[in-house]
């Protein structure tokens, strides 16, 4: 895919945007993928090119995360250990399928989907949170995840930790394990990637979201420990249904 030039004030637009991006999801254990990928598809850029670009970013954003959340201690090893496996085999099927369907026809479904995950983040935020136990279903929510985060572009955090925390797992904890697990599903959809689409995707608007992403990851994994998630989770999800619908209206109008 060409990557067409940016002006420097353009390409700190989207160091901006992967700023604040990746310190919600450092905070929340979800919105990076999400809000970077429905940036670039409203844009024009097509759904497989715009997921493989947004997974290689977060291999370097949760990379720096990952060890920031282990530093701060809110990392749960067991729930880690349930969910890696399986989110990493569901995000290689997810990558394979995104990569076998035509950019156009995905376009909109991606959008809807994201558009879905908006929705189910607002309500999220008003049963939050619920009293704390161990999640019983953790490996089929880590394979739909990882599938969906690369189908969609995004969607590890938002199905993954919102589920395990309506099930009444420790936000804390849950929010950094999550992010954690989520750099070996990066690294392998990247290289799923990789290898079908080569390195095309990589365009100069996507090293601005890794730019700002890795500035911002010890930010957000230190905030986990501090910030109130109801009104972020509630932000996070207005603004993604909004971005998606208008990415849905342009691609219909």
């Amino acid at each position: 895919m060409e990557s067409p030039s940016l002006m420097p004030t353009e390409l700190l637009s989207f160091i901006a945007v992967g700023f604040a991006a990746q310190l919600v999801d450092g905070a929340l254990g979800m919105a990076f993928g999400v809000i970077s990928s429905t940036l670039l598809v409203s844009l024009g850029v097509p759904p497989a090119a715009a997921s493989a670009g947004v997974h290689t970013v977060e291999t370097f954003t949760t990379a720096v995360s990952g060890i920031s959340h282990a530093l701060h201690r809110n990392i749960d090893w067991k729930l880690f250990a349930r969910l890696v496996i399986p989110g990493v085999i569901g995000g290689v099927l997810g990558a394979y399928l995104l990569t076998q369907v035509s950019a156009e026809a995905a376009r909109p479904i991606v959008l809807a989907y994201l558009s879905c995950i908006g929705i189910l983040l607002i309500w999220r935020s008003w049963h939050y949170p619920p009293k704390i136990k161990n999640p019983r279903i953790v490996e089929p929510l880590g394979l739909a995840g990882g599938f969906l985060d690369a189908a969609g572009g995004g969607g590890w955090g938002p199905v993954v930790t919102s589920n395990l925390l309506i099930h009444g797992a420790s936000p804390r904890k849950t929010i950094g394990t999550v992010n954690t697990t989520e750099f070996f599903l990066t690294l392998t959809v990247s290289a799923t990637f990789l290898f079908t689409l080569g390195v095309e995707f990589f365009t100069k608007a996507m090293l601005g979201l890794l730019i700002g992403g890795v500035i911002a990851a010890p930010f957000g994994a230190w905030l986990a420990k501090r910030i109130e998630p109801r009104p972020l989770l509630m932000i996070v999800g207005v603004v993604l249904t909004l971005t998606s619908g208008f990415g849905i209206w342009r691609a219909f109008f």
